[in-house]
């Protein structure tokens, strides 16, 4: 038994756990040179928020689930932060750009051919 995405792929399976969407086998024993190159397991959503906490009201846009490495993450940040025209950093694998930016970052990234979603309000 198992949870199929809608490509048909298998996801997760009760008995082996999260499994990995390019080689269909379980995470811990993946073989697919996507995962070994140390790009993060995700559910393949880029998931666009905007948060305040922890930064006395000033609001930024964050961006999560992007599936590169560190170094291309922050290579990729850097794009989209001079899109905006603002500053910003890569935290723990997410990207967080100085302020309200959500409506142009979802559509630089559908561009760019990821599955985005807005989270939060």
């Amino acid at each position: 038994m198992g949870r199929k995405n809608a490509s048909g792929g298998l996801v997760y399976s009760t008995q082996q756990g999260r499994m990995c969407p390019g080689c269909g086998e379980p995470v811990s024993a993946c073989r697919c040179n996507r995962l070994k190159s140390g790009t993060t397991v995700g559910d393949g959503i880029v998931r666009v928020g905007r948060e305040t906490k922890g930064r006395k009201g000033k609001g930024v846009t964050t961006i999560s689930g992007i599936p590169l490495p560190a170094p291309e993450l922050k290579a990729y940040a850097a794009q989209l932060k001079k899109k905006c025209g603002t500053g910003g950093a890569v935290k723990n694998g997410v990207v967080e750009i100085q302020g309200d930016h959500r409506d142009a970052l979802v559509e630089e990234l559908k561009k760019q051919g990821w599955v985005v979603k807005r989270s939060g309000g």
